[in-house]
């Protein structure tokens, strides 16, 4: 073979080289364009610190201990752990969750805890077990049952939404014949979301909490 003859073949094969680097790599950058999107890390909400100091209020010793009832989440349709939300101008029966965002335990254990640092400032909060430790001393405290009964952020329109809240607490006396329900009711609050998305949701729904929650130890302070 000539020596043209070699150079001819030795530029085939470098073209030919060439030729299949470069298609490798369109298969590496098609391989690559293919491959899932890196997932999105959930966001996870709960209702903030709330107050960094809770000052005692004015009378409190005077004001016996209560029992705050431990939650039957099972028997709750808010058990999990979902952001809702509700269309209200579309269809208010239906409860659509936040894709994304969560909450970090279910909404009626955060507000129970909510709940609970509000009646601490005016009296000793017990649970269920410290007072059947005292039942058996032959002392007894009343019992504030709660269950949540509506959670979401509810949109009242396209560009308007507030954080829905309805709360229904039972207060009853326990004695040696039994317990006497001293009151019953129901606490419904609303909240304008500052935004209509979920953090939005979120501060209103927080919000509500607390309003709800206050309204309900003043009910509780005031009953005997």
């Amino acid at each position: 073979m000539g020596r043209f003859a070699m150079k001819s073949v030795a530029a085939r094969a470098g073209g030919a080289g060439a030729a299949a680097v470069f298609g490798l790599s369109l298969l590496l950058l098609a391989g690559c364009s293919s491959l899932p999107d890196k997932p999105h890390r959930t966001v996870l909400y709960d209702f903030g610190p709330g107050p960094l100091a809770a000052a005692a209020a004015p009378g409190a010793a005077a004001l016996p201990p209560i029992t705050l009832a431990d939650l039957d989440t099972a028997a709750s349709r808010l058990e999990g752990t979902a952001l809702n939300y509700r269309l209200g101008y579309a269809d208010a029966n239906e409860l659509r969750p936040y894709a994304g965002s969560r909450w970090t335990q279910p909404p009626l254990q955060l507000f129970r805890q909510r709940l609970r640092d509000g009646l601490t400032p005016s009296r000793t909060v017990l649970g269920t077990l410290e007072a059947a430790n005292l039942s058996r001393e032959g002392r007894s405290t009343d019992v504030l049952r709660i269950s949540l009964d509506e959670f979401s952020h509810y949109f009242e329109s396209p560009t308007a939404s507030v954080g829905l809240v309805r709360v229904r607490a039972t207060l009853v006396r326990g004695s040696p014949a039994g317990e006497r329900v001293l009151g019953q009711r129901v606490f419904t609050v609303r909240q304008a979301a500052p935004t209509n998305d979920a953090a939005g949701g979120v501060k209103a729904l927080t919000a509500a909490s607390d309003e709800a929650v206050g309204q309900m130890v003043a009910w509780v302070n005031q009953a005997r």
